[in-house]
């Protein structure tokens, strides 16, 4: 097991323990859990105990894993579009986390502006896809929506997130971003009518 994911399981138990605990016996078990994830995630992540602290008390009420929306657009020689990411210099497809007030379709409409330029609509649920916390895949675990989208205007510009735009065929990518190799053959096994 990576470090992180147990990390961010014993944060998410003691977090929802705080939140619950009838009495301050556990409240103070909780505490000393969430003292102890503050440390190893600072070792783990580079930044001082406080730092991570701070990051934690932002998220407030009963903590569930972060949700996005992945947007899979192919091009009509069946090449799937790709960001080059500006953090990790790794391919992934254009993505990002809800907004409370968003749905998935609309999460997946704005980051695919927000990341290519392209307007898109979403036209097909692909599926719902669990990533854990650790590794590369980053500190928390994630639901990714994937939707298939059809691009109804707009220019293919890259944003500040992303150096580089480009569609591929999948088993050319040089290195892709966490578990985006698996969101694009879902993808594509759904644009051909094939079941995930």
């Amino acid at each position: 097991m990576d470090v992180l994911e147990l990390l961010d399981e014993i944060r998410i138990l003691a977090s929802n323990g705080l939140e619950y605990a009838g009495n301050e016996y556990d409240r103070g078990r909780y505490a000393r859990l969430m003292e102890l994830v503050e440390e190893y995630y600072g070792q783990a992540l580079d930044l001082p105990p406080s730092e991570v602290r701070e990051r934690f008390r932002v998220e407030l009420g009963h903590i569930t894993p972060k949700v996005g929306s992945d947007g899979a657009i192919f091009d009509d020689a069946g090449r799937i579009l790709l960001m080059l990411r500006a953090d990790t210099g790794t391919w992934c497809l254009p993505c990002g986390w809800m907004e409370p007030s968003e749905t998935p379709s609309e999460t997946v409409s704005r980051e695919v502006k927000e990341e290519t330029g392209l307007v898109v609509r979403p036209t097909k649920l692909v599926g719902l896809f669990p990533r854990p916390a650790g590794g590369a895949n980053g500190p928390h675990r994630v639901i990714s929506i994937l939707y298939l989208c059809v691009v109804e205007g707009g220019t293919l510009a890259c944003s500040p997130e992303g150096l580089e735009l480009r569609y591929w065929e999948i088993e050319a990518v040089p290195e892709w971003y966490a578990h985006h190799e698996r969101l694009a053959r879902a993808a594509r096994d759904a644009m051909k009518g094939r079941s995930t």
